[in-house]
């Protein structure tokens, strides 16, 4: 099984090919650590235990659970019903899903604090006219006269939302794989930045990215002359070699010319 966690940023569309619009809700899907992974012969089942989010304070008892990790927001489990080579500290990203997927994905509705009968359940209200003064919005009849009691699970007004609500069957758009998010058709329960446990059936294969300095080490593998030609100096032929400078005569200046001539005429 595949699974992570992630927030919900808000919705947007999409356009297909055929120039079809698809309503999608985006959804930053980890990156999520693995906290604990439990075995059956020791916790009587099998699960991972995944962390999310960033929080400053922790109590004590959670910085001994996660010594040696971030000290993590959210913290969830889910069952597994095969053993999978995941180990404490690994990282899973939202590159572990591809479109096409479809998912189940599991949130907390919105809350509206105290509604009525009307907006709660969907009940249509009474008449306006005829004797029905201030009822328009009101229940009607919530029971018999011979119990003489309301029976239990009988739709009143109450508190609405807040519940968990997980909807299945959601189709993956797209992923983006650099920056984590989620593309999910449809619309997904719970307000924006909220927290989404995600999860679909398949293999859990963690895909790691490949680093630049690889591809650079692989060049340098393929091409060793052009390397080191680039790298080494090149050495100089006898014919490419400059010539050694000749020197020139140096020749007598203007004065000591005019000196020595008059020298010779006195001599005469």
């Amino acid at each position: 099984m595949k699974f992570i966690l992630g927030s919900k940023i808000e919705m947007s569309q999409l356009f297909a090919d055929n120039a079809q619009v698809i309503p999608v809700t985006i959804v930053k899907a980890g990156p999520c650590l693995v906290t604990q992974v439990k075995e059956k012969p020791q916790d009587g089942y099998r699960a991972v235990q995944i962390g999310f989010g960033a929080r400053k304070k922790l109590t004590q008892a959670l910085l001994g659970h996660l010594k040696g990790l971030s000290p993590f927001r959210y913290l969830r489990e889910f069952k597994i019903d095969q053993e999978q080579n995941l180990t404490r500290g690994q990282e899973i990203k939202a590159n572990v899903f591809q479109p096409g997927d479809l998912v189940k994905v599991t949130g907390v509705s919105k809350g509206k604090g105290f509604q009525g009968p009307v907006k709660r359940h969907g009940f249509s209200g009474s008449l306006a006219t005829h004797g029905h003064k201030d009822q328009l919005r009101m229940p009607g009849s919530i029971g018999a006269t011979a119990p003489a009691h309301i029976f239990k699970g009988t739709r009143m007004a109450g508190r609405m939302g807040g519940d968990q609500v997980s909807l299945t069957n959601l189709e993956i758009v797209k992923v983006d794989s650099a920056n984590n998010l989620l593309y999910i058709k449809g619309a997904l329960p719970g307000p924006r930045h909220g927290l989404l446990l995600i999860q679909a059936p398949g293999e859990l294969r963690i895909i790691e990215e490949v680093r630049q300095e690889s591809a650079v080490v692989e060049n340098i593998a393929q091409e060793p002359a052009a390397v080191a030609q680039a790298v080494e100096p090149q050495a100089q032929t006898p014919e490419s070699a400059p010539a050694e400078a000749v020197p020139e005569p140096v020749k007598p200046a203007a004065e000591d010319t005019a000196v020595n001539h008059a020298e010779d005429q006195q001599d005469k």
